[in-house]
C-alpha cells in the first residue's frame, strides 16, 4: 500500500494500489459504454443496424450510466468515500435494470442475447467493485468513534 494524506472525503490515510486498476477499468468501461450506446442512440448507421432488437430502456440506462462510471472511476482513483456509495448504487441499479430486462423477456419482448450477456457482465463488475470498495473503505474497528478536536 502507498501512503497518502488525509483529505476531506478520504476514508483513511492509506490507499490500496489496486484502486488504480479498478478506476482504470471503470473509466474504460464508462468510455466504451458511452461510445457504443451513443452510436446506437444518436447515429442512424451501421451500429444501429447491427444492434438488432435492442431494448430501449436498457440502452438508455447503460448510456447514461456510462457517465456515472467515469465520475465513479475518478472518485475511486482519488479514494473518496462517496465512490463506494456510487459503486453500490451502480450495482443496485444494474441488477434492477437486469431484472426489468428479465421481465421484458418473460413477457415476450424482443431482445438480443448479447444484451443478457452485457447486463450479466455489468452487474457482476459493479457488484464486485461495490463489495471491494465498501470492504476497503469501512472504518477500522480500532478507530475511535469519538470526534477529534
Amino acid at each position: 500500500m502507498t501512503r497518502a494524506q488525509n483529505t476531506p472525503g478520504s476514508t483513511s490515510s492509506t490507499r490500496p494500489r489496486w484502486r488504480v486498476a479498478v478506476s482504470v477499468v471503470a473509466l474504460l468501461f464508462g468510455l466504451a459504454t458511452i461510445k457504443s450506446g451513443g452510436s446506437v442512440l444518436f447515429i442512424d448507421g451501421a451500429d444501429r443496424a447491427a444492434a438488432g432488437d435492442y431494448v430501449p430502456f436498457v440502452l438508455w440506462f447503460n448510456f447514461l450510466a456510462g457517465f456515472v462510471y467515469i465520475v465513479t472511476a475518478i472518485g475511486i482513483f482519488m479514494w473518496k468515500a462517496w465512490s463506494s456509495k456510487m459503486a453500490m448504487a451502480l450495482a443496485a441499479l444494474s441488477v434492477l435494470v437486469f431484472a426489468a430486462l428479465g421481465v421484458h423477456i418473460a413477457m415476450g419482448g424482443a431482445f438480443e442475447m448479447r444484451t443478457v450477456y452485457a447486463m450479466t457482465l455489468r452487474s457482476f463488475v459493479w457488484v464486485t467493485f461495490a463489495f471491494l470498495l465498501l470492504r476497503a473503505m469501512r472504518p477500522s474497528p480500532h478507530a475511535s468513534s469519538a470526534p477529534s478536536a
